[in-house]
């Protein structure tokens, strides 16, 4: 069984170094080990590697506490599975919850998953949830609705209905495990359960796998939900759906969906906290006299806006409660308005402009 490694040597320093020692060792042995400064030696190139795991978790409150349990309870801490002079019973072992995942080694050579199987969660952990991204139209977002998604999870196998065993095929009980599904892993004066390797936690073996699955008892498929979208998302908010991931390989319940939604841009609005802004076009005529618009809001309807003589370019007029509503809180609608003016005149009409500027007194 590999050892755990020891941080605290890799960067030389002791296990009471405080945050200004870990760095400063980190970067002495980073410039002393980097690549660019020693190109084509392998050695240097390992040790480097060894440092930054080292620092990564040492520079961590909690991964460093979590780490410094490891190794007095870890599977070669002197502490794990001491036994007390009097009463015989188990006085060392990782605490209440332990997860070496927490750690975060999952690349660090095998460790990662070493530590797992020592302190996981058992046959019944929970599966990992899935995460997808879905676009969805501004209105949506704004004022809530459904939208379909696709996504690919694992189901039971059609064929062998979860079993794994080919049609016709024996089944029986696992000689890993003797049908108990899991199997279990001791170290020092403790142990845990883990899910069967053989029969992947199912307690059957078959004389043959399923032709479909490979035995795997499951099949990937497309899963097809309705995912309601509540009112005011905006994009990088996260929903979680519970049960709505992949399948549990063991029986358990299954893992749940993350979706992340990316709110498309809309041509007519825009957003600014719960208040949308549009930008209405009026001619030049429009502007000098006065006149009124229908105007779209978010839910289709058309109102009515007034605007006064003299509208300049750019002013904006608030429509009260057109907004977004969210938390019980609902914001208005900004229209800004746009003059449009006439790039070229035929020779008419700049002259009666020209007339008429001269009688208001314009300067041209």
């Amino acid at each position: 069984m590999p050892a755990v490694k020891d941080y605290y040597q890799i960067l030389g320093v002791g296990e009471s170094a405080k945050p200004e020692e870990l760095k400063k060792a980190y970067r002495r042995l980073a410039k002393q080990y980097h690549p660019d400064a020693r190109p084509g030696d392998a050695a240097a190139a390992e040790r480097f590697k060894e440092v930054n795991e080292a620092y990564s978790v040492l520079s961590d409150a909690g991964k460093r506490r979590q780490y410094d349990l490891m190794r007095k309870y870890g599977p070669l801490g002197s502490a794990a599975g001491r036994r007390g002079p009097s009463t015989g019973r188990t006085t060392g072992g990782p605490p209440p919850g332990f997860d070496a995942s927490d750690l975060g080694l999952g690349g660090l050579g095998g460790l990662g998953d070493l530590f797992s199987s020592i302190f996981g969660r058992g046959r019944r952990a929970e599966v990992e949830p899935i995460e997808v991204t879905v676009e969805i139209p501004f209105r949506v977002a704004a004022l809530g609705g459904k939208v379909p998604v696709a996504l690919q999870v694992n189901e039971a196998c059609p064929t062998c209905g979860g079993s794994g065993a080919a049609p016709g095929a024996t089944v029986t009980t696992c000689p890993e495990c003797n049908g108990r599904g899991e199997v279990t892993f001791g170290q020092g004066g403790f142990a845990v359960r883990r899910p069967c390797p053989r029969c992947r936690g199912r307690g059957k073996v078959a004389s043959q796998p399923c032709p479909q699955c490979r035995g795997q008892g499951e099949v990937a498929v497309t899963k097809r939900i309705m995912v309601t979208v509540p009112p005011g998302i905006e994009t990088g908010q996260r929903l979680r759906l519970k049960g709505q991931g992949q399948r549990h390989a063991a029986g358990g319940p299954p893992g749940d969906l993350n979706v992340v939604f990316q709110v498309e841009r809309d041509r007519f609005f825009q957003r600014d906290g719960l208040d949308v802004i549009c930008s209405v076009p009026i001619n030049l005529a429009q502007a000098v006299l006065g006149t009124k618009l229908r105007v779209r809001t978010l839910d289709g309807r058309r109102v009515v806006l007034k605007l006064p003589p003299g509208t300049g370019p750019g002013r904006k007029f608030r429509i009260r409660g057109q907004g977004i509503e969210k938390n019980g809180q609902r914001g208005d609608q900004l229209v800004e308005i746009a003059v449009g003016i006439p790039e070229k005149l035929t020779p008419d009409q700049e002259k009666m402009f020209r007339e008429f500027a001269d009688k208001v007194g314009l300067k041209h």
